[in-house]
Parts: structure tokens; sequence; C-alpha cells
């Protein structure tokens, strides 16, 4: 089976290699620079006729805080998912079930959180609104008349965000949860009706103690999704 141990040590790959979905951040503040710095870096990701379509709000100090209480206010009254796009398959299927069953429970299993713990469950999803902890999250929009190529224009964007953040020392989370309230996050932070709301990512130092962050996540060996020919 592949394995990170056996790629070339480089500090380019050991950006990529080391990246994660962080569930615990330390509280310590985000230099200015070092931001503008990992947002510089990341805008040379590719585009379609370099239209670079992504818009990101960067949320810190107070806006972070009320922003938090609001959307945790909204997960407590049960408030239903409101987020602008399908992210995930109407219908679940193999093999992509069993792995986010595995992707869950792996995780689960870490906090101790045991199968039918409604509340502990309820209390995990509950992190993703409060950013983990994280002092900064970035909340990623598109202009909704854009098409799928720029979808994915924007998605190599947010993996440049992520890949720049390890680089400069930090960690990340990408979460859709955080799309899941459109409208609170569009009123706190002055976003036009006419953005679509792609994505927040929770960015900041990595408490290297919380259970969370000892995942690992496996990734399939190149040959059980590519195909050669020559």
């Amino acid at each position: 089976m592949d394995t990170i141990e056996q790629l070339p040590q480089n500090k380019i790959l050991e950006a990529i290699t080391s990246r994660k979905s962080t569930r615990g951040f330390l509280p310590d503040a985000i230099p200015g620079e070092l931001l503008h710095t990992l947002l510089q870096a990341a805008s040379r990701a590719p585009s379609g006729s370099n239209i670079q379509p992504w818009k990101v709000h960067v949320v810190s100090g107070t806006s972070r805080d009320a922003l938090s209480a609001a959307l945790l206010e909204a997960f407590h009254a049960n408030t239903p998912n409101q987020c602008e796009y399908q992210y995930y398959p109407k219908e679940w299927r193999e093999p992509y079930l069993a792995r986010r069953r595995e992707n869950g429970w792996s995780l689960y299993n870490l906090l101790g959180i045991k199968k039918g713990d409604k509340e502990a469950m309820q209390r995990q999803h509950a992190r993703n609104f409060a950013f983990f902890d994280a002092p900064v999250v970035l909340f990623i929009t598109l202009d909704k008349d854009m098409e799928l190529g720029s979808w994915l224009d924007t998605g190599m964007f947010i993996q440049n965000i992520m890949i720049a953040a390890r680089a400069l020392g930090l960690h990340s989370c990408p979460q859709v949860a955080l799309a899941n309230y459109p409208a609170i996050v569009k009123q706190h932070l002055d976003i036009p009706a006419n953005q679509t709301l792609v994505c927040g990512i929770s960015l900041g130092y990595e408490d290297t103690a919380h259970p969370a962050n000892t995942l690992q996540t496996p990734r399939l060996p190149v040959s059980e999704f590519t195909t050669f020919h020559s």
C-alpha cells in the first residue's frame, strides 16, 4: 500500500501531506501580515481565462464571536439546513457510504462518543459553529451566475489556502457545515444576496493535545483510482 513515508522529502509535498481537517485550535491570534501572505500565495490558483471568481471574507475578533453565537443559536434551535447547493449525493451508495461511516466513527471513537449517544454527537457537531475554537474563519463565496468551471477554480483556490497554511505553520478545517445558514452569515458579513456561500475554513494553530487531531484518515493507493494509458 502507498504510504506518505514513501514520498521523497520535499517541502511542498510535506505541506500537502501534512494537511488535515483540524478540529481543535489554540486561541493564539494569527498576525495580519501572515494572513495576507497566505491569501496572496493562494491567489496563484488557476482559473479559466484567469477570471479569479472567488471571494474571501476573513472573520476574527468580536465579529467572529458574534457570528459564532448566531450560528450556534440557529443550530440549537434545529433550524433547517439552508445550504444553497447540494454538496453530498442525494442517495448514498458504495463504496462512498462505507468510507463516510468509517470516517465518522473513527473520529467519534477518538472522542469517546459511543454509537447511539445522540447528545454527544450533537455537541460535537455544534463545535463546527464555534469554528473548533479557531481564532480566524474564512468564508468563501462565488457569484451566483458562475457556472461549474468556476466552482472547480474555487476548489483549487481553497486547496491553495490550506496548503499555504501548512507552509506557514498553520492548520485548517474546511467546513461545508458553515454554509448551512447562509442568510445568517450574509447578514453578519454584509455579503450580497447574489453570492453563493461555498464553505467556511477555520484557521489557526493546532491544539496538539486535542484527541480529534490524532485522526489519520486513510487514502486509497494510487492503483485503485488511476488507470495508466501508454
